[in-house]
């Protein structure tokens, strides 16, 4: 037995590590929202109230039926722990049943429990798995050092002359390892030259 195992501490932190990698993996705190809020729409109807002498009974024509909203956003708590793939069902399915309860179990378990299921079904509609580390990276816009995307064709620039060549003078932002637009060459009749350098400093063309 290793003396992790055997620490109090080391268990609790072995065990707390473990717990939450699995409550990132699924919608935890929207399954634990509408857990909550199936208890008092499910508790109220069936519960008395006693002020000194006098016994208030909150219970309603429909107490089987808040009973069954009840236990139906327990399940879908659950089902948003245990089955996340289908978390979009379950938080539209635990707003509809915070919403029915009002009318039928005292304004939704005196609005306590409809708050924590349109809590609860909100969030378990708004929860997206992440991505593992690795993905993550790929998925990463890796940029070069002057600003640009990495994959960025860097233009270079040129000043041309009057014999028609280029003369490179790298890219705008200092890197010069990127392709270069070829300037007009020799002897092509099809190219122009438009340089304001060129022949005492008119624009030329041919």
């Amino acid at each position: 037995m290793s003396a992790e195992s055997s620490d109090p501490r080391g268990r609790f932190t072995h065990w707390r590590l473990r717990f939450r990698a699995w409550r990132g993996t699924r919608p935890f705190w929207a399954g634990l929202s509408t857990l909550l809020s199936g208890v008092p729409i499910a508790y109220f109807p069936y519960a008395n109230l006693k002020l000194g002498n006098l016994t208030l009974t909150m219970a309603t024509t429909a107490g089987a039926g808040s009973l069954i909203i009840g236990v139906l956003l327990a399940t879908l708590g659950l089902t948003m722990w245990f089955q996340s793939i289908v978390r979009v069902f379950a938080g539209v399915a635990t707003i509809l049943l915070g919403l029915v309860s009002i009318p039928v179990s005292n304004l939704g378990g005196f609005t306590i429990g409809v708050v924590l299921a349109l809590i609860g079904g909100g969030l378990s509609i708004a929860w997206a798995p992440g991505l593992p580390a690795g993905a993550a990276d790929e998925h990463t816009d890796h940029r070069a050092g002057d600003g640009r995307p990495a994959g960025h064709a860097a233009v270079r620039q040129q000043t041309f002359v009057p014999d028609g060549g280029a003369v490179d003078q790298g890219t705008p932002g200092g890197g010069g390892d990127g392709p270069f637009l070829p300037g007009p060459s020799d002897g092509d009749p099809n190219l122009t030259d438009t340089t304001a350098h060129a022949n005492g400093g008119r624009n030329s063309a041919g």
